[in-house]
């Protein structure tokens, strides 16, 4: 099955959770499977601190899990490095119960040195970022899944750390890993994810990561079928070419090749072409969308009933 899901930030216009809030429930309104929301503590970390406004994610996720009904809720997402893990798995069930089973639980190694170094966060080399990661999704699962959790890893120690209530979701609600590092972060992703979220990829890219997640997969004795795949990028919608010859014109310049632009038609090819690949989530994010949520609609009546 194919889902669709809308992807917000919660900095700028997403800044003021009624703007937030409002996408969220017209999402849910239309079809769509999921929202997410990005673990950042300001807009655009890689070129410093800013002031616009910016929301927590775990604070604005567990809001909107009250507001909605049905839509699945995730991140895209969650630094590693910014919360302890037993912490995290805490966290998650409670979100998890909150909302009847709604988590989509999204985490990665966390890339953004100018954020941690303003919070104070260790910004340590990408293998120490993804051993912690590593370390962090077992505890979170066995935390998830045991009455209690020892566990005594190279950067994380607990001791019978006791998670009551557990998830809704059984086993565990599903695990994606973000990243796309084809030697570290794609060998943890085989090892233990439900689902591997890539960024931004051409058909072309996306088909190298998972050539190479699957011969981690081969390594490991696990088959690359076995996890889901999701892609998460802008799209473009209009409904002639008119129309979004004007839209690309408000907006300037958008990569193509990396984003899904066009009429529905030409955003169902492109989008086939991932399926094709085994994608089969996709997290859109739909630029002014605070503001008009006209392509939101165009796509919900368009393009996703022919998937």
């Amino acid at each position: 099955m194919i889902r669709f899901g809308v992807k917000t930030s919660q900095a700028r216009d997403y800044g003021d959770y009624d703007a937030l809030r409002r996408v969220w429930l017209e999402a849910e309104k239309l079809g769509f499977h999921s929202g997410w929301l990005f673990d950042h503590l300001f807009e655009l970390p890689g070129a410093g601190p800013s002031l616009e406004p910016c929301l927590e994610c775990w604070t604005s996720i567990s809001a909107l899990a009250a507001e909605t009904k049905r839509i699945r809720l995730g991140v895209t997402v969650l630094c590693a490095t910014y919360r302890n893990p037993a912490l995290l798995a805490k966290m998650a069930s409670t979100l998890d119960v909150i909302s009847n089973g709604r988590l989509e639980f999204g985490i990665g190694a966390g890339w953004a040195g100018v954020e941690h170094e303003a919070y104070g966060f260790p910004f340590d080399k990408p293998a120490i970022r993804i051993g912690r990661l590593r370390e962090s999704v077992k505890i979170i699962r066995s935390m998830w899944t045991k009455e209690k959790t020892s566990f005594h890893g190279k950067y994380y120690d607990i001791e019978g750390a006791v998670n009551n209530p557990k998830p809704v979701q059984k086993p565990h609600p599903p695990i994606w890993i973000g990243g796309g590092g084809e030697g570290l972060t794609l060998k943890v992703i085989a090892e233990l994810a439900d689902g591997c979220n890539f960024i931004g990829l051409s058909p072309v890219e996306y088909s190298h990561k998972l050539d190479v997640l699957g011969e981690h997969c081969v390594k490991l004795g696990r088959k690359v079928d076995d996890i889901q795949k999701s892609w998460q990028g802008r799209i473009l919608i209009a409904r002639d070419e008119a129309e979004l010859s004007e839209m690309k014109h408000k907006m300037g310049e958008i990569d193509e090749e990396h984003n899904i632009v066009g009429t529905p038609d030409h955003c169902v090819e492109k989008i086939r072409e991932y399926t094709n690949l085994g994608v089969s989530c996709f997290m859109l994010v739909f630029p002014g969308v605070t503001r008009d949520a006209g392509p939101m609609q165009l796509f919900s009546e368009m393009v996703m009933p022919e998937f």
